[in-house]
Order: C-alpha cells, then structure tokens, then sequence
C-alpha cells in the first residue's frame, strides 16, 4: 500500500503532466489482457501519447483547476487517461480507432479538446480531419503549384518568341 508521500507524489506528477497537455482521452476498460494493454500502450506511444491507469480519487484531485476540471464527472469504475502535449488529432484517431477496434475492452468515457469536453462521435469527428503535417504539406502544394504556374507562364513568352521567329525563318527559306 502505497504512503501518503508516495500518492501526493503521483498526484503532483499527474498534475504537472496534465497542465502541459492539450488534450486528454478517458477510457475505462474491463477484462483486459496484458497483450492488449501493451498494444494500447505502444500505439499511444506511437502517436506521441502518454497513458496512466489512475485511482479516480488522484484524477479527481489532479484535474482540479484545469481546463478539465469539467471531465471529473467521468472518473467512476475503472480509469484510464491518455493524453498529448502535441497534436489532439493524433491522439483521437488512435484512441478512436482502437477503441473501434477493441471494443470487447476497451470503453470511451469522455474526452477533452482545448479545454472542452467532447463525447466518441466528436472524438471521431476530429479523427477524421487531417493531421497538422498532412495540412501543412497541402498547404505547401498549393502554394508551390501556383509558383510553378507562374513562371510556366514567364518562360512562355520567350519560347513562343522563338517559335514564331524560327517559323518565319522556315517561311523565307521556302
């Protein structure tokens, strides 16, 4: 059994960890095998995630004074957090999709987004979106395009300078 230093100790880091995050999933989950429990673990891992079974009492406690403060509600039965300090898009399409996938065990409970709370249909909305990369990277595809198209059209002007001279020299020949 753990002493009251060792629990103010796991409180005060899941505290900190919390106040850095952006986003956090709350899942429950229930006769879970350890194989499951490490693939959970290391797909989060995977996606730049950290994952806590925690006493809801501690997450309670944690989450007080924080934007999710308002999710306190779901920490009933068994708890599980994961959170990101970067991308909350990430983090949903990996919770949402192993959830789909493993429904047997794993549960969703609630879920928070820039400081709002958002049930799995929202959870599964913002999966759908593209990543922060894959946006950048379509940005960057426009705007090179248009670069391209410019100077297609730049170079135009002298090629087909060239044409109608070269043309015109082929009419004086004949």
């Amino acid at each position: 059994m753990k002493s009251r230093e060792q629990k103010q100790t796991d409180l005060n880091a899941l505290t900190s960890e919390l106040s850095n995050s952006k986003s956090a999933m709350i899942v429950s989950f229930n006769k879970l095998t350890v194989a499951k429990d490490q693939e959970f673990r290391s797909q989060l891992r995977d996606a730049g995630a950290k994952y806590q079974v925690v006493k809801n009492t501690i997450a309670r406690l944690a989450v007080k004074g924080t934007p999710y403060e308002d999710a306190s509600e779901h920490f009933k039965g068994v708890t599980g957090i994961a959170w990101t300090e970067n991308d909350a898009v990430v983090l949903s399409k990996t919770v949402s999709k192993f959830i789909k996938d493993n429904a047997d065990f794993f549960s969703f409970k609630a879920g928070v987004v820039d400081g709002k709370v958002v049930d799995l249909k929202q959870v599964e909305a913002i999966a759908s979106l593209p990543s922060k990369e894959e946006l950048i990277s379509k940005l960057l595809y426009v705007l090179n395009a248009q670069a391209q198209r410019i100077v297609t059209v730049i170079n135009a002007v002298p090629r087909d300078l060239a044409v109608v001279i070269k043309q015109i020299g082929e009419k004086k020949e004949a």
